[in-house]
């Protein structure tokens, strides 16, 4: 009879906490030989920068149980042998774990959840809120890409400032970029959603060569999908900071106005490796600080 294969156990301290973190020399993104060990090291680091932006919020996870290049799993449900110290709400009929530590994100690392997704509202009292952010995702098609992606980024920050809306542009760690501006939280998701698909009709009319406001993939071809339905309170965008599972370890990526300006103009405006994005937090700090205040 063959031996049960008994995964191996390492007891750390985190945020108060005793966690057991297993099979740390797991690969996770094969194609770099990136290890579960290297996953949550990488989210350590960053949880200084990341929790304040899953703070609140219903967390969505997709898992990898065998690495990036197997299936995984969206999972929205606490998962089963949730521990009683994470926190959860019930949103819908369906109890979402939440990160307010280090304790809890570690936690959901160590079950695999490579990408982090949450929505633009927060919770309060047990209760869903109006939005405080407004997000707008280009989804390029190709032969469109990143530059192209760039390009609508800027008309995007224009319009939305002149209706006093200040805006941070991420690059997905996927095709794309996400587009964030903070609101008051005067707005329902519908009326935000409304708001998006508006500006999104308004810049496809103007730039139609470059631009496509509906969903239908027959017309994505060499532009750039503005995607506004994921302001619906039902849908989630990865969260900044959370890596993706990806062939490499790439992260959604906070960039700065001036980087997009210049991979508009055709200077190199790739997705950032997790090592890049550590990098960055030490020169440059959180290129997000200011959403959060906001």
């Amino acid at each position: 009879m063959a031996e049960r294969y008994v995964p191996e156990v390492t007891r750390v301290e985190v945020a108060g906490r005793t966690l057991k973190l297993t099979s740390l020399d797991k690969l996770l993104y094969p194609s770099t030989e990136t290890t579960k060990g290297e996953v949550l090291n990488y989210y350590a680091q960053v949880s200084e920068v990341l929790l304040p932006h899953l703070a609140d919020r219903a967390l969505t996870r997709v898992r990898y149980p065998h690495g990036t290049n197997d299936q995984s799993f969206f999972e929205k449900n606490l998962p089963s042998g949730a521990p009683s110290w994470l926190p959860r709400v019930r949103i819908d009929d369906v109890t979402y774990p939440m990160v307010e530590d280090l304790s809890h994100l570690t936690y959901l690392v160590n079950l695999n959840s490579i990408e982090l997704h949450i929505p633009q509202w927060r919770v309060d009292d047990g209760e869903r809120q109006h939005p405080d952010r407004l997000v707008i995702d280009l989804d390029p098609g190709s032969p469109a890409g990143l530059k192209e992606c760039a390009q609508v980024a800027l008309m995007v920050r224009d319009r939305l400032e002149a209706l006093g809306l200040d805006l941070y542009p991420v690059t997905s760690g996927s095709k794309g970029m996400q587009l964030y501006a903070g609101l008051p939280g005067d707005l329902t998701s519908d009326q935000t959603r409304d708001l998006a698909q508006q500006l999104a009709q308004e810049l496809t009319k103007k730039h139609p060569e470059l631009i496509v406001w509906k969903m239908t993939k027959s017309l994505r071809p060499g532009k750039v999908f503005l995607d506004w339905s994921q302001n619906v309170a039902a849908k989630t965008t990865v969260c900044p900071y959370s890596l993706r599972g990806k062939e490499t370890p790439t992260v959604a990526a906070p960039r700065s106005w001036d980087e997009v300006e210049a991979g508009a103009q055709g200077a190199k405006f790739e997705q950032l490796m997790f090592d890049e994005v550590l990098d960055r937090l030490e020169s440059d700090g959180d290129l997000l600080a200011d959403l959060l205040a906001s």
